[in-house]
């Protein structure tokens, strides 16, 4: 072969290449809090594994300042899609920030009310006059919880809630300075494996908790629906993963992320959790999907208790245009 055909050749890979290149596209994701918690587990998996590589993504993610940091940057156009929950868009909307769940990770809330053995709690009702930990007083686990106590008639001021942060919420279900909690699968786990025997309700029992959601602007869906679906399809396709094999996705999980490297039993007991309580399917729906007859309780039941001051229409709150089964 001449140098001639050898340069040729070589140009054609150079084009060849950039053109592959040129193929990916550019999406950045913003996450509510460090990317390295188990919550976040789909992303990173679906990352590592390069599945949003094969739906032609080339994602980047960055951590914001909580859920309302995330909406409003979603919403200006800063990042192109981010994590909140299902019940965000109801939440946001009102205040001029149009954004909408894209899909939801998983068909059961993500909530979960714990309270310890030792405390004499029997049930919700029993939450009367007990001390129950949270993380703010404008999070989606506190909202759920007041949910669960008016179903059993529990005013707020009749029970001591406390907004402690996630790290003061596990720190007091230790110690015993509070007798129950409102929280996520890994505070739990966390609380158990320090040796604190815990009875544990999903809020979805009694109230539409919603799980985990991605969030998208309406232009950024008007305008790149592709990115959208891309990103969904590949995060939902790592869930699957999950819920097949949690034992290899914890093993795979802890290989892409070092802050975990040394505790592949307590991310496994912490997806196997998920699996069982938050990444189950809701019947009739695929995988991701939205129920507006949900939304719209958990809309009703913000409006009457002043977590919102409008209602937005419903339809404005989610789309499952990336989630319908084929």
């Amino acid at each position: 072969m001449n140098r001639v055909s050898l340069s040729l050749l070589f140009a054609g890979g150079l084009a060849l290449s950039a053109s592959a290149a040129h193929a990916q596209e550019n999406l950045t994701y913003l996450f509510p809090a460090p990317d390295f918690l188990p919550a976040f587990a789909p992303f990173q998996l679906a990352y590592h594994k390069g599945y949003y590589e094969e739906e032609g993504l080339n994602v980047e993610f960055r951590v914001g300042q909580g859920g309302a940091d995330v909406a409003t940057q979603v919403a200006v156009g800063n990042v192109d899609m981010g994590g909140g929950m299902g019940d965000t868009a109801m939440i946001v909307r009102p205040n001029g920030l149009e954004v909408r769940g894209v899909a939801l990770l998983g068909g059961r809330g993500l909530t979960h009310i714990a309270w310890r053995n030792d405390s004499g709690i029997e049930s919700v009702a029993d939450l009367e006059g007990q001390s129950i930990a949270v993380t703010t007083f404008q999070d989606t686990a506190y909202y759920n919880l007041l949910a669960v106590l008016a179903g059993e008639g529990i005013d707020r001021p009749e029970a001591d809630i406390q907004a402690l942060g996630s790290g003061g919420l596990i720190q007091a279900m230790i110690a015993g300075s509070v007798q129950a909690m409102s929280g996520v699968p890994e505070w739990i786990v966390s609380i158990q494996d320090a040796g604190v025997d815990l009875t544990v309700m999903p809020v979805s029992e009694l109230f539409p908790a919603q799980p985990q959601a991605i969030i998208a602007s309406d232009q950024f869906i008007a305008e790149h629906p592709e990115r959208a679906a891309g990103f969904v399809r590949a995060t939902l396709r790592a869930i699957d993963d999950i819920v097949a094999d949690p034992a290899l996705a914890a093993q795979e999980y802890v290989g892409f992320i070092d802050q975990h490297a040394e505790n592949v039993d307590q991310i496994e007991r912490i997806l196997r959790f998920y699996v069982e309580s938050v990444y189950v399917e809701m019947d009739g729906l695929p995988r991701g999907a939205f129920n507006e007859g949900q939304l719209l309780e958990i809309q009703d039941f913000y409006l009457a208790n002043d977590i919102i001051t409008s209602a937005v229409p419903i339809q404005d709150v989610y789309t499952n245009q990336f989630v319908v089964s084929e």
